[in-house]
């Protein structure tokens, strides 16, 4: 029986959401399984991933061959490694402590540029706000600008319009005052 390190999807449509499982070559991707090893959630930025270091390297010993995308999922958390150094144990290159020293060093890298990636994403989340906030602030100020011109012009309209009235009024006063004036000599 062969054995393959693999993916086994679960989630919504649209929402993808992994098992990373060793199941027998021959049964379907979301079939009968021998072991679930981890979850991997691509929705989430960076990728969630949580994977059993040790039984993934268990299965790999054993003979199991990931599939492509494993392979880079299991390469990603340490456990091609792992089985790397085991190797290397099992040979008797190195010490079990030198192993576990190689890989706690290993690890503690990875975190540390996971975390300066996580990092870098927040920040540009952060910038891009702000950048919008600029923006809506500048087209406001545009727009009170624009609408402040308007209510000046308003404003003299209506005393344009006042002005006018006056100045009918004592037109048509003096009109009236003349037409009296004139029926007044006849």
């Amino acid at each position: 029986m062969s054995v393959k390190i693999r993916l086994q999807r679960h989630g919504k449509k649209g929402k993808p959401y992994y098992w990373i499982i060793a199941a027998d070559a021959r049964s379907k991707r979301d079939g009968k399984y021998l072991e679930k090893i981890g979850a991997y959630n691509p929705n989430t930025n960076p990728a969630t991933i949580e994977l059993d270091v040790d039984s993934a390297v268990k299965w790999l010993q054993n003979g199991a061959q990931p599939t492509d995308t494993a392979k880079a999922i299991l390469s990603y958390k340490g456990a091609l490694l792992k089985n790397h150094l085991a190797g290397g144990v099992r040979k008797g290159a190195l010490t079990e402590e030198q192993a576990e020293a190689k890989f706690t060093a290993w690890l503690e890298e990875k975190a540390g540029k996971v975390g300066a990636k996580a990092e870098g994403l927040a920040k540009a989340d952060a910038d891009a706000k702000a950048k919008a906030l600029e923006a809506e602030k500048a087209v406001n100020e545009a727009r009170v600008a624009a609408a402040a011109p308007v209510e000046d012009a308003t404003e003299e309209a209506v005393e344009a319009e006042t002005t006018t009235e006056e100045v009918v009024e004592e037109t048509t006063e003096e009109a009236a005052n003349a037409k009296e004036a004139s029926n007044e000599e006849e």
